[in-house]
């Protein structure tokens, strides 16, 4: 099994496993390969360097006491960060499809039960909603997640 580190034309990084580089190579021309936050299928290998197994752990320096600087968060850091966000606003709301602009304003103006909803809407109608005073907050669901979740 080859584990392969990629990045689609966007710079999502992302790992994909695979029997060979044959197999690599035969999924990518048939555009079977994608991001999985984008779902580009212009999808390219990053350099990476194998794992090696040279022995024991190193040994653990002992603590020195050293100013802690706050660390920035790497692209990885954010998409898992961003992917999680998306599971959980799927996991707690409703989709109500090509309905959300009048769903949300059924909601906002008391007309049905107030809930967490999600669903699409253009930028026309979610301006339209943002001038209502109704909030409304675009978020892009990676095609991945938008089947079933395993």
């Amino acid at each position: 099994m080859k584990v392969l580190d990629l990045a689609c034309a966007h710079g999502h990084s992302f790992e994909g496993w695979f029997g060979s580089e044959d197999d690599f190579q035969s999924q990518l021309a048939r555009g079977l390969v994608e991001c999985p936050m984008c779902g580009d299928v212009t999808v390219v290998k990053k350099l990476s360097a194998p794992r090696l197994n040279l022995g024991a752990a190193p040994e653990a320096k002992p603590a020195t006491a050293t100013r802690e600087v706050a660390s920035v968060p790497n692209d990885t850091q954010l998409q898992a960060a961003w992917m999680k966000m998306v599971r959980h606003v799927m996991a707690n709301t409703e989709d109500v499809g090509g309905q959300f602009a009048e769903e949300a304003r059924r909601i906002h103006y008391g007309e049905a039960d107030e809930r967490n909803i999600r669903g699409q809407a253009s930028r026309e109608e979610t301006e339209a909603l943002l001038e209502e005073g109704i909030a409304v907050m675009p978020l892009p669901i990676p095609k991945a997640l938008k089947g079933p979740i395993q």
